[in-house]
């Protein structure tokens, strides 16, 4: 595995950042992918970038373990595990553009979908948001996201905030989910040829980086409001979103 001085830089860059997106500023994430995607191949991106997630769950599962709300997670085994095998049986034939185009379309959707619930659903006079039909659906997307680009970030904050989440159950409930995902992705990803004893080496060094920012995350949370939490939550899935889209 060939890699740039350049390349080696944002690597650890977006360690820091993937460390604290999972113990602090949850949808961070989704920038991560979309830098990842314009340093890397968008789909080599997703093997190299998939270990350096898992190494940054485990850190937060241990810290936040006693905040996760076990109900709510079971709930999306079914329709999550549909999407990541559709996102397997799709991976392999869909072009780096066409991927993050469809990405950032399904999270900009989503994230109007949810700042215009209210609306929506007094107009359409279905309390969809609160439906196991919706959530279903979520947990689908959240599947085949995760599986094709390491971008379900996004659609997870709509999910957990639709069912009210204070933000320390946000992230533990989210941490746990997420690294259940990864860790079934990777005889996916390494099945498909995108992890290999090489990229798994080039992990290993983004380890401290991420510990690092892992740190990072933990601090900053508790001065976070939980009013402001939403919004920053929402804000950062938007650009995330709009960086895949016009990427």
């Amino acid at each position: 595995m060939d890699v740039t001085f350049t390349q080696w830089i944002w690597a650890l860059v977006a360690g820091v950042l993937i460390g604290f997106n999972k113990t602090g500023i949850p949808t961070l994430g989704i920038l991560v992918v979309a830098l990842m995607a314009s340093v890397f191949p968008a789909k080599e991106s997703v093997g190299i970038v998939t270990p350096m997630l898992i190494a940054a769950d485990l850190i937060a599962i241990v810290y936040y373990r006693r905040t996760v709300v076990w109900k709510s997670l079971f709930s999306l085994i079914p329709s999550v595990s549909v999407g990541l095998l559709l996102g397997f049986a799709l991976l392999g034939y869909i072009e780096d553009g066409q991927l993050s185009v469809l990405l950032g379309t399904i999270v900009l959707a989503l994230i109007v979908i949810h700042v215009f619930k209210d609306w929506l659903e007094s107009k359409l006079q279905i309390r969809f948001t609160q439906s196991r039909v919706f959530h279903a659906i979520l947990g689908l997307l959240a599947g085949f996201t995760t599986m094709v680009g390491n971008a379900a970030g996004g659609i997870m904050a709509i999910y957990l905030l639709s069912k009210g989440m204070r933000k320390q159950e946000f992230v533990g409930t989210g941490a746990w989910f997420f690294f259940i995902v990864n860790v079934v992705k990777v005889p996916f990803t390494a099945y498909l040829g995108l992890i290999t004893p090489e990229t798994l080496l080039f992990n290993a060094w983004t380890i401290p980086a991420i510990a690092a920012g892992g740190l990072l995350g933990i601090k900053t949370l508790p001065l976070i409001p939980q009013k402001h939490f939403q919004a920053i939550v929402l804000g950062l899935a938007a650009l995330g979103g709009l960086r895949l889209l016009f990427a």
